[in-house]
């Protein structure tokens, strides 16, 4: 199988990389709005988007505006909401359907009277999907699975996804592997081999999507997986990116490849 880090016979290929945010570029806090970030990072990302010619994007369950808040200054392509929104590299938004966005206001509205007896849960409402947070009361997953299937009762157009301690209706046809396809066929990622890097159950569809079109999917942390392999931790996803896109940028970069191999392990070994 493909080995992202393998010294190639000929030129390295040209690269098109994308990760999640959460558990992959920083680490998962106790809330979305508690996220600390590495202070490098904008910087790392800066470097990695001038090595890839800017074929790099986040695809995430949270909003652009997020990202951009996080991120700032940089404005990178973006797939938020599980590619319900989506920034192309020449900065077009991806306009969503007003009846998508009421859906999901809905649908936040439905499961207020949980989060009313339970303060410890958080909704988190987005333009076009909606995050039901249990992290900090595990207890309630069950409680919080049922409130959000009542909700999306009434609303077909929605689908439920489960990811680590939150539950997410998102809008049917929309999903990470489908805003990875979508980037796959635009400049600067056309023609590009794509590696996806992500964490949680939510990243098995862009898995799926960047290996289908000739790339490597890589998962952070212990699950099963259909990624064909495997990274140990944010920090090393930090200094995964920067060697990969080191090695897109200059084909001979040999040294970069040695230095990256032995962060990256084969799921398929065991």
């Amino acid at each position: 199988m493909p080995d992202p880090t393998a010294q190639p016979d000929g030129p390295a290929p040209l690269l098109a990389i994308f990760t999640d945010f959460d558990g992959t570029l920083v680490e998962i806090a106790e809330t979305p709005d508690a996220v600390e970030m590495s202070p490098q990072l904008p910087d790392q990302l800066t470097q990695a988007m001038h090595d890839l010619d800017n074929a790099f994007a986040v695809i995430t369950g949270r909003e652009i505006a997020d990202i951009d808040r996080f991120l700032s200054p940089l404005h990178l392509p973006v797939a938020g909401a599980h590619g319900a929104q989506r920034r192309s590299a020449d900065g077009t938004i991806l306009e969503l359907d007003a009846s998508i966005s009421a859906a999901a206001d809905a649908i936040a509205d439905a499961v207020a009277p949980l989060l009313a007896a339970n303060p410890a849960l958080i909704i988190e409402p987005k333009d076009g999907a909606v995050a039901l947070h249990y992290r900090q009361a595990p207890e309630l997953e069950e409680a919080c699975l049922l409130a959000m299937q009542e909700a999306v009762a009434d609303h077909p157009e929605f689908t439920l996804v489960p990811g680590k301690m939150v539950i997410e209706a998102r809008p049917s046809g929309f999903d990470k592997g489908s805003a990875l396809r979508a980037f796959m066929q635009e400049e600067p990622f056309i023609g590009r081999t794509p590696i996806f890097i992500g964490d949680d159950t939510t990243d098995e569809d862009a898995f799926r999507v960047a290996q289908e079109l000739g790339g490597i999917g890589i998962k952070l942390g212990p699950g099963d997986t259909i990624a064909r392999m495997r990274i140990a931790d944010v920090a090393s996803v930090h200094a995964l990116l920067l060697g990969l896109a080191q090695i897109s940028a200059r084909p001979q970069a040999n040294e970069a490849m040695a230095e990256d191999a032995p962060l990256l392990a084969d799921t398929t070994a065991h």
